[in-house]
């Protein structure tokens, strides 16, 4: 016969571990080097989201800048991008926030206007 007969050869333990560690070692690089920063680099852009209020500078992911007159819901903005010229906008769709408006605090309201409604309630009671 001039074909001998092949026989099982086992394979031993380290061996197997031998075949599986570059994969392992691929996995690893991949996560360190690309998985990982790009979860970061989202969670910020979530925390930016959360945080746009009214009076931020924005720009959006076609490139438009405008700033927020109003923030109508969680899912979407108003934006002012020129004199007169309001667009609604998809939260999500903000790319980049400019400039931060700060923070008004409750102790901080000089005009007297406690509900934020740009109405004085305290302009009718002086004397």
């Amino acid at each position: 016969m001039l074909i001998s007969p092949a026989y099982a050869q086992g394979i031993g333990e380290s061996k197997v571990l031998e075949s599986l560690l570059p994969l392992v070692l691929i996995f690893v690089v991949f996560y360190f080097l690309l998985i990982r920063p790009q979860q970061k680099k989202q969670k910020q852009h979530r925390e930016m989201l959360e945080a746009l209020r009214r009076g931020d500078r924005v720009v959006t992911a076609g490139g438009i800048i405008g700033q927020i007159t109003k923030v109508n819901s969680e899912a979407e903005l108003t934006r002012e991008i020129s004199e007169g010229v309001r667009v609604k906008v998809a939260r999500a769709m903000i790319s980049d926030v400019l400039a931060k408006t700060e923070a008004r605090d409750k102790d901080d309201d000089d005009d007297g206007d406690e509900d934020g409604d740009g109405e004085d309630e305290n302009a009718g009671n002086k004397k």
